[in-house]
């Protein structure tokens, strides 16, 4: 590439990434700002019970899950490539580093995540997040629904073993969701919600479970810490396995979230930046004796679908309000009952499912194979509660059966050319083979002649055919062989620049058949 073209695509590769509105537009415009500051407050009540809630799945102490989500938030803000993305304490890496925790103890987690933090750097660098182009969008539609029931299921605690009264509270907190955009849409509807259910537990002194039961939240600024443990390759060998799951759930859970927020919003974000913002965001964690985290899928769609938010301000202002709101009203906060936080979230996860893509219509009208592969992602989420083992997992059977499909797309057809003795051209047979060729493809490429019954000479015309492999120039290379036994000779005719050149360097250096 030369400069000219390096400064011609630049500024067409920021502008790809311009967020829309701008954090500086937002801030000249009252109504967009309201809407920034509101949203960022709606987030943060939201994440203060899920932040103790995933402390305790990892076994620390509170604290340590609520000063984390505000470290992570406001970092994120400035470093992200996806504006309006909440970044927190969240359970997919509880359930990683939760096993550190029992076997080492809490000194041990901090060290797992600043390598974590490391390790997603590196990532980062390395490219992965361009890996998200390999994502089938059936597997997309997977993630999102897999969220969407885990973000409902982790509100039946809430709902099993409580009051009677919970019950008509969070059908009330519903109630209003429901109705408040209808009404306007200046005033976010999840904060009218929790503020009118919170006004009528508190007044009419309802006996409920509160944010003050999940755990006892900090009183104090969060300080630089260093972990005590035992810097030498045996720490390392303990914690690596731990900070390379953290790493990879992480990302991908961050990756995935962002993605959602693209569609969602229909703009563009830098996934690299997001990918190395994330390492960072880790370590600044780790350094303040945080749990570590990454995108919080709820909290995000309360941000951006819910609340309308788009800029970073809101991102930050999450993070600035719970620091403010566990430190200086804590008192005030404690109050809130779980149950308007619960009728936010469950909202949350009838909103983000994707109830197209189990219509009837729709289910007759898809391949049966994208069903499957979205399925597949969904059982897998909610069996190991792991979003990043559900996209993998259903990756891979994305791959199987597209694999399984375009191995049948090969074909070969034979015609035998007959002599014309006028001519002085003899009687040859014309095998012309149409597909793309690769190891699945290629695999029965050699059952596909008929070397008793071909006359000397034959030719394999491959215009219409593309090899990728070496598999494919193992197979060609067999079929020559067997050829030649027979005493014929085969001429392979019409193969493009990059067939040929693989073929050139691999023919007659893979063994071929003995």
């Amino acid at each position: 590439m030369t400069p000219a073209t390096a400064s011609r695509e630049a500024p067409d590769e920021r502008a790809r990434y311009r967020p829309d509105p701008s954090v500086l537009t937002a801030l000249r415009s009252p109504r967009l700002l309201t809407r920034e500051v509101l949203a960022g407050l709606v987030v943060a009540l939201a994440l203060i019970p899920e932040a103790i809630a995933f402390s305790v799945i990892a076994g620390v102490d509170p604290r340590m899950g609520l000063l984390s989500s505000f470290i992570m938030a406001t970092s994120i803000a400035f470093l992200g490539g996806r504006p309006a993305m909440i970044t927190a304490a969240t359970g997919a890496v509880a359930l990683v580093v939760a096993p550190v925790v029992r076997e080492y103890g809490p000194e041990y987690l901090i060290a797992t995540v600043l390598l974590a933090g490391v390790i997603q750097i590196l990532l980062a660098a390395l490219g992965v997040a361009k890996l998200m182009r390999f994502i089938p969008r059936s597997v997309m539609v997977g993630f999102v629904n897999s969220l969407a029931i885990l973000v409902f299921i982790a509100q039946l605690p809430q709902l099993i073993g409580v009051p009677w009264l919970v019950y008509p509270l969070v059908a009330g907190g519903i109630l209003i969701l429901l109705i408040m955009p209808r009404i306007t849409q200046a005033v976010p509807a999840p904060l009218v919600s929790v503020i009118v259910v919170t006004v009528v537990v508190v007044v009419c002194a309802i006996n409920v479970p509160t944010v003050g039961d999940q755990g006892e939240l900090p009183r104090s600024l969060p300080e630089l810490v260093f972990p005590a443990v035992p810097w030498e390759w045996g720490t390392l060998a303990a914690i690596a396995p731990y900070a390379f799951a953290m790493a990879l759930v992480g990302l991908m859970e961050s990756l995935m979230t962002a993605k959602l927020v693209d569609e969602i919003t229909d703009t563009h974000s830098n996934k690299t930046r997001e990918g190395w913002a994330q390492g960072v965001a880790n370590l600044l964690s780790g350094c303040f004796g945080g749990m570590g985290g990454c995108a919080v899928i709820g909290q995000t769609m309360i941000n951006v679908k819910a609340s309308g938010a788009r800029t970073r301000i809101s991102t930050f202002l999450a993070g600035v309000f719970l620091l403010v709101l566990v430190v200086v009203l804590g008192d005030l906060v404690a109050m809130i009952p779980m149950a308007a936080l619960v009728a936010v979230m469950i909202m949350v996860s009838i909103e983000a499912f994707d109830w197209h893509s189990i219509a009837p219509s729709t289910l007759r009208r898809l391949p049966k194979s994208e069903t499957f592969v979205m399925l597949a992602t969904v059982v897998l989420v909610v069996v190991t509660h792991n979003l990043a083992v559900g996209v993998i997992g259903g990756v891979l059977v994305a791959s199987v059966l597209f694999v399984r499909r375009v191995a049948h797309f090969v074909r070969v057809d034979r015609e035998v050319q007959p002599a014309v003795p006028a001519e002085g051209s003899i009687e040859f047979a014309r095998y012309r083979v149409t597909g793309e060729l690769f190891f699945a493809s290629s695999n029965d490429l050699t059952t596909q002649f008929e070397y008793r019954g071909d006359p000397e000479r034959v030719v394999i015309d491959m215009s219409e055919a593309h090899v990728w492999d070496a598999s494919t120039v193992a197979a060609l290379d067999a079929v020559v062989t067997k050829y030649a036994r027979l005493g014929k000779r085969v001429e392979l005719v019409g193969m493009n620049a990059r067939t040929s050149d693989l073929h050139g360097r691999l023919t007659g250096t893979l063994g071929g058949e003995s």
